[in-house]
């Protein structure tokens, strides 16, 4: 992997706060403001990730966190993706924005975003409005995606291209559909481009190619949990990414770690527990750091094989995401932000 996109995802960002000036700002300031230029450093962020390592979570906490810092962010899910909604125990996401969670600094809002709703748009747009009607209640529209493979991408990544070009947003944060699916997803234009010679399809596809492959408009993080069958496909997808789309990449999110465990914590019960609970407790103890080791190891291999940064968020221990344990990661997001701030 080459190190152009490493470079400027994890510390070309860090480089916009360290000119004149900045020894003025209060050590929070100084936060806020690395925090702030990290989610200004593209337009869309696309989070990818094998299915149920948490990308919906990861991505509700950096939409999450950029609004904090004061950006005007939409969450979008499309085809293939759910759950945005519940993570902040809001309404079912429309086509039209909706708010997701009242912010005292910037704004948040949700929005789905589907072949069929952004064609109609797009005719409705060029005074077409009936003929999109007909294409999407026939079925039509089907019958073209499967004769021309990857069209009902182009139809949503021109929505997103489309508001990147517009003030709705200084931040679109895009839940891509599970890792086999996203590649694909994300492969759609330049295969279109490359078949397609002439016409409005290839100007799409061109235009999308360029906002996809632009690291000032788009970045991809990617999202694993630390086990190895995760870690082997988050490698394979970032490897991919880069080299067939030439889309940049962030740092990796790897969520759900365990809490070290302590030493010696049975010593602290001692005088309360007898010998046969003492040993249940050592016994699970040890399970727990084997499982912490484990995790440790999955890390420093992802380190060593993928040249690029780590966001670590812990495991939570609730049965529901919502929006308390969102605001929970974010939390842990921003300190990880900060800490590559840090190293650049």
């Amino acid at each position: 992997m080459r190190g152009r996109h490493v470079d400027r995802s994890v510390s070309g960002y860090g480089g916009e706060n360290n000119g004149s000036g900045a020894s003025n700002h209060t050590s929070a300031g100084k936060e806020h403001m690395e925090t702030e230029a990290f989610f200004r450093a593209s337009k869309i962020l696309l989070v990818a990730g094998k299915g149920g390592v948490g990308k919906t979570t990861g991505a509700a906490a950096l939409a999450w966190s950029a609004a904090a810092v004061g950006l005007r962010v939409v969450l979008v899910e499309v085809d293939g993706t759910r759950g945005i909604a519940s993570r902040f125990d809001a309404p079912a996401l429309a086509y039209e924005p909706s708010e997701l969670h009242a912010r005292t600094t910037g704004s948040l809002y949700g929005r789905r975003i589907t072949p069929d709703d952004a064609l109609l748009e797009y005719l409705a747009d060029h005074g077409m409005k009936r003929l999109g009607g007909r294409l999407v209640s026939t079925g039509t529209l089907d019958v073209i995606a499967t004769a021309a493979p990857g069209i009902k991408d182009i139809l949503i990544l021109g929505k997103l291209k489309q508001l990147v070009g517009t003030d709705a947003a200084d931040l679109l944060v895009l839940d891509t559909p599970a890792s086999g699916h996203a590649l694909s997803f994300l492969r759609s234009p330049k295969g279109l481009a490359d078949t397609v010679r002439s016409g409005p399809i290839r100007r799409q596809a061109d235009e999308v190619v360029a906002v996809l492959t632009d690291p000032a408009l788009c970045q991809v993080v990617l999202v694993t949990l630390a086990e190895e069958t995760p870690v082997s496909e988050v490698m394979e997808t970032a490897y991919a990414l880069e080299e067939e789309v030439g889309v940049a990449l962030g740092p990796v999110i790897v969520n759900a770690l365990l809490a070290p465990v302590p030493d010696d914590p049975p010593g602290r019960f001692a005088a309360t527990l007898v010998t046969r609970e003492a040993d249940a407790l050592t016994a699970a103890l040890s399970f727990e750091r084997t499982r912490v080791d484990a995790q440790s190891h999955q890390r420093d291999r992802l380190r060593r094989e993928l040249p690029l940064a780590q966001i670590a968020l812990p495991l939570l221990p609730v049965r529901h995401i919502g929006p308390t344990e969102i605001e929970t990661l974010s939390t842990h997001l921003v300190n990880g932000i900060r800490h590559l701030a840090d190293r650049a």
